[in-house]
């Protein structure tokens, strides 16, 4: 039996949580007076029982704790530190999650993620990527010289020379990236990557930590495997300028498993973080752990138009849903009050507020459950999101911060 309600509610944000009011800013929801968290939730208030208004955004409860646990025992099995990447959710409730099931921290790709996990009382912070921001390396300075832990990368000189201008006594933790040649950012070689280690170390206000990667823009596993052995081989370069085993973290929500057997006798800090929602598109084609991890995101919209024979309009746009790797796909149509799994209902195209449907049987007025591809832009749509049980009851809330 899950706990309800507040089951993702975290004492470090829970002031913060606790005080939420829903009201007509809060898109998704229809309620006449402003309500708070609480109030909302004794009601456990239906899905469809009149106080949400189309589209909204759900997650389901089962889904988020089967991945969050799944993941969790994946990194303790396989000797790995996970902090996952906060990106996808932004969220404090579901951070707080990933942290009470083991995490040892939270990833970000910005300074601005850095100040927000700060807020929301992550202890320790992997910034993966790199920075040049001379107010935000200042902030971070002084949060670092007030116990707070992070790590940060660097892939140039010119990047070792700022971080090491903003230092304030505690020197930055850096960990050099190892790039490909098309890729994002990163050493493009292996002598790149030790010039780099080598200037963290000549320089004040920096510490080499070790070296980082990406392995998700590869083409396919073996292209994945051969990156994974040259970023053995770049930690296996700075080993002998680190002050101890040098950290090597890599992993996205694709290959994983890949980055565990690879690099297996490494101190690795793995990073996925689609994971938590997963997904019915590309992370259901792609995830190591696709046959355990379960989507737990849903978009529920309403017919508003049957123009044509074979043509449904839905009230749904890129405003509410993610676009950039898979259009939605229809997995759910509930009629009269009754929910079934849909049949040859194809989304063929998608606006600003229009989704449209290669459907025939569609009437104007029923409400379609959509499945998304790539959670890591479908979160950023929304600034409070209902989790339900498998009855479609809501059993808390959570908040996003992008």
């Amino acid at each position: 039996m899950l706990p309800t309600p507040a089951l993702f509610s975290t004492p470090a944000f829970g002031e913060e949580a606790g005080n939420l009011v829903i009201d007509w800013r809060t898109r998704g929801f229809l309620l006449p007076e402003p309500t708070t968290r609480a109030a909302f939730l004794a009601a456990r208030p239906s899905l469809f029982g009149g106080a949400f208004t189309w589209p909204v955004m759900t997650l389901r409860a089962s889904a988020l704790e089967r991945n969050i646990t799944t993941l969790a025992e994946f990194a303790a099995a396989n000797g790995l530190t996970f902090a996952p990447h906060a990106k996808t959710s932004m969220s404090p409730e579901l951070i707080h999650a990933q942290l009470r099931a083991g995490a040892w921290g939270a990833t970000a790709a910005t300074a601005a993620q850095v100040l927000a996990l700060r807020h929301f009382g992550v202890p320790r912070v992997l910034l993966a990527g790199e920075c040049y921001d001379v107010g935000a390396l200042r902030w971070l300075a002084g949060e670092l010289a007030a116990g707070f832990e992070c790590l940060i990368f660097a892939d140039s000189e010119e990047g070792v020379s700022a971080l090491s201008a903003a230092a304030k006594g505690v020197p930055f933790r850096v960990l050099v990236e190892l790039g490909h040649p098309g890729g994002r950012t990163g050493c493009r070689t292996l002598q790149q990557l030790r010039e780099v280690a080598e200037a963290v170390v000549a320089t004040p206000g920096v510490e080499l930590a070790g070296v980082a990667g990406y392995e998700g823009t590869q083409q396919g596993p073996d292209a994945v495997r051969t990156y994974l052995r040259e970023l053995s081989r770049a930690a296996d370069l700075v080993t002998p300028l680190t002050d101890g085993e040098p950290i090597v973290s890599a992993g996205g929500s694709s290959y994983f498993d890949l980055v565990a057997e690879e690099l297996q006798d490494r101190h690795v800090i793995l990073r996925s973080g689609a994971y938590l929602g997963h997904d019915e598109g590309f992370y259901a084609r792609s995830s190591p752990l696709a046959d355990v991890l379960q989507p737990a995101i849903e978009v529920w919209a309403q017919v508003i138009s049957t123009p044509e024979p074979g043509l449904a309009l839905v009230a749904m746009g890129k405003r509410d849903v993610p676009y950039d790797l898979d259009l939605p796909m229809a997995r759910h149509l509930r009629r009269d009050g009754e929910i079934t799994q849909t049949r040859g209902l194809i989304v063929k195209k998608i606006q600003d507020q229009h989704a449209y449907l290669d459907a025939d049987g569609l009437r104007p007025g029923d409400l379609v459950g959509f499945g998304i591809s790539h959670p890591c832009t479908a979160f950023d749509k929304w600034r409070v999101l209902p989790v339900v049980d498998d009855d479609h009851l809501v059993v808390d809330l959570i908040t996003t911060y992008f």
